[in-house]
């Protein structure tokens, strides 16, 4: 049977407040079905919306948050911990402007901060078998960021050394995803050790290449980074199980590039946009997706520099739903076939 992508989703992280209908499970889910959704991807730090550690320790919990959903119109896709993942592994340069992402308990101490960043991830696959998941979405973190250009020299050993800490970090965690069922995937980005094709490749040798070392595909990142985001699913199709809809543009000119001169998002070179609005060839994407057999969701992750965002949630889902392809169940040539004739074939070859 043909598989279809799933969609259209939303990512909730960059909509949830203090204001209705952003500050409840029940009312934000219901707006995004309005919208045209039928899945929501849940960021698990955002109490407003998920307690991670009920959800862990509570089947019947997860079956309430579920209904809730399903009585709103829309499925829950994945669980996201990209803010808990980015604390399981943090230079020290970062030490202060990544504590913002934990809880007061454990701020100013970076082995507490990322024990419970790893209590977090585990919470994480057990919230998502009891909610009845496939995968679930992270960041890797990073401790060879700093150290991303290769100026000064770096030494030999240094980045060898980082991925081997980062392989025995999280391979436990992996090993808890698995025996969970769920895929953990990574999401490929700047400011993280795995941030291209080969930084991946790099992590996946790290984890003894783990079954459930996947990646949360999101080609804005590769627009910025200037990597050609439609043969990266051809390379890495068998990992990718997320994905993230976000669009982007990159324009250089005399005075900035893919580094963009220190600007703020609204001058930068490369910037996020919304979908439609940026240079990200969602064509192509969902068709070389849909050519390998990618079944899982489409999920809107809303980031622009312009656009106010829930005009942008609200031309997001049928933006995704546009793109989505109902594969083919039949050759469209199928009218002119023929039976199989063994005996035929042999003579059409001269046999």
């Amino acid at each position: 049977m043909a598989a279809n992508i799933k969609g259209p989703g939303i990512f909730l992280a960059q909509f949830a407040g203090d204001a209705a209908p952003f500050n409840s499970w029940d009312a934000i889910t219901k707006w995004a079905a309005s919208l045209g959704y039928k899945g929501v991807q849940i960021p698990t730090w955002d109490g407003r919306l998920f307690d991670l550690k009920k959800a862990a320790t509570s089947k019947a919990y997860c079956d309430d948050i579920a209904g809730v959903a399903q009585a709103n119109g829309v499925a829950i896709t994945e669980l996201s911990t990209h803010l808990q993942g980015q604390l399981v592994a943090v230079h020290p340069a970062y030490d202060e402007a990544f504590d913002a992402f934990a809880p007061d308990k454990v701020k100013g101490d970076p082995k507490a901060r990322q024990k419970w960043a790893v209590e977090q991830l585990m919470l994480a696959a057990k919230a998502s078998r009891h909610l009845g998941l496939e995968a679930s979405v992270s960041f890797t973190g990073a401790l060879a960021w700093p150290y991303v250009y290769p100026w000064p020299q770096r030494p030999a050993g240094l980045i060898e050394t980082a991925f081997a800490e980062l392989g025995k970090r999280w391979t436990p965690i992996l090993n808890a995803y698995d025996e969970a069922g769920v895929d953990l995937c990574y999401e490929i980005h700047p400011g993280e050790d795995v941030f291209d094709g080969a930084s991946f490749e790099t992590f996946l040798d790290a984890v003894k290449g783990h079954t459930r070392c996947m990646i949360n595909y999101d080609p804005s990142h590769f627009v910025l980074m200037q990597l050609d985001y439609l043969a990266f699913i051809d390379i890495y199709h068998q990992r990718i199980g997320a994905f993230h809809v976000k669009d982007a543009e990159f324009n250089p000119d005399g005075r900035q590039g893919v580094y963009s001169g220190y600007q703020s998002w609204v001058n930068r070179a490369g910037r996020f946009r919304s979908l439609g609005d940026g240079q990200v060839d969602f064509g192509g994407i969902f068709s070389r997706l849909a050519a390998h057999g990618y079944d899982r969701w489409a999920v809107l992750e809303w980031e622009c520099c312009l656009k106010h965002p829930e005009v942008g949630a609200a031309e997001g889902a049928p933006f995704i739903d546009g793109h989505i392809i109902k594969v083919t169940e039949k050759a469209f040539d199928d009218f002119a076939g023929a039976k199989t004739d063994k005996a035929q074939i042999r003579r059409m070859l001269g046999l």
